[in-house]
């Protein structure tokens, strides 16, 4: 990738009209969703049934981020430091809310990826703004001695990160666990219908999105669409790689894959366009890069999940202890 046409993805302004407020309320919408299915035992199973929990975890937050690392020293100069930092940004993020969904079409372990999704979004208030903290901050210093482009400074306002992911995921996870302990029929006739239409709003703010950046993402994608690809196949390749090395039963090798490379982009999206943590003025005036890395995640990763949902379902893959 040239230098022009670096300093053009980072300059690209990509627009919500409004939007951001509606994107914060879809995706609490459909963490709500993907809570009805959480009951408070699933965070019991997790100490019961630790190992296969415990590689999902690992892959998830320690694993993709620190490889992020890795495959982004790799690309060099081939990328910007925002579209570096927009790959780590997602790295951190947690697991994607379809990722529920594409396991049961996967026939993969549905009650490890409810856990995993569980443990995973109440650990985020948390773990997403040190990790991303972390592993960019080391970013920082690698490209600062390898001279890779314009850095910006990076200073994580960790309360108020903290509290947009707790407002936007936290607060909906807990009405919804609450919803279905104390209120079992009403969970019943809401749950299968509202984690599908959760999914299909997703989708539609997704598209409207794009549809008011057409242009920008146009422009974009030509040279996103393969860095996007490659670090998305390195999420599903850790997860998958991971779990066989540890000989897991092969539904959990499913879920694992699944997990990780399922990623939670719009949730990266709300932070980016959030002006208190990634200020509009200095150096964070030209996030183009990382916008447009974070939103086509969004789009590719929903693609690749279901396509590798629909490979594993055709093939009918049987190994001891499945179905």
């Amino acid at each position: 990738m040239s230098e022009e046409v670096i300093r053009n993805l980072d300059a690209l302004n990509v627009t919500m009209n409004g939007g951001s407020t509606l994107l914060n309320i879809v995706l609490a919408f459909v963490m709500f969703g993907v809570a009805l299915g959480i009951k408070p035992a699933t965070f019991i199973d997790i100490v019961k049934n630790p190992k296969s929990i415990i590689t999902g975890i690992c892959c998830q937050l320690i694993l993709l981020p620190a490889l992020t690392l890795v495959l982004i020293m790799l690309f060099g100069h081939q990328i910007s430091p925002m579209i570096a930092l927009g790959m780590i940004l997602v790295a951190c993020c947690p697991g994607g809310n379809i990722s529920n969904f594409i396991t049961s079409l996967s026939r993969g372990n549905s009650e490890l990826s409810v856990s995993l999704t569980a443990f995973n979004t109440a650990a985020c208030v948390f773990t997403t703004p040190l990790n991303f903290a972390f592993w960019g901050k080391m970013y920082l210093n690698f490209a600062g001695n390898r001279s890779i482009g314009s850095l910006p400074e990076l200073e994580i306002p960790l309360g108020e990160i903290f509290q947009s992911i707790f407002i936007i995921m936290g607060i909906p996870l807990v009405l919804g666990i609450l919803c279905g302990q104390y209120l079992p029929k009403v969970t019943k006739l809401l749950k299968k219908p509202l984690q599908y239409l959760s999914i299909i709003v997703f989708i539609a703010m997704v598209i409207i999105i794009f549809k008011g950046n057409f242009d920008v993402f146009m422009a974009a994608i030509k040279y996103i669409f393969l860095i996007v690809l490659i670090h998305n196949l390195l999420a599903l390749g850790i997860g998958f790689s991971t779990s066989s090395l540890l000989k897991l039963p092969y539904k959990d090798r499913r879920t694992i894959t699944i997990e990780t490379g399922i990623q939670n982009s719009g949730l990266g999206l709300i932070l980016l366009l959030n002006p208190n943590i990634f200020p509009d003025t200095g150096a964070w005036a030209n996030n183009g890069g990382m916008l447009v890395i974070t939103a086509w995640w969004g789009v590719w990763h929903i693609i690749s999940g279901l396509t590798l949902a629909f490979l594993w379902r055709v093939r009918g893959r049987k190994e001891a202890g499945e179905e």
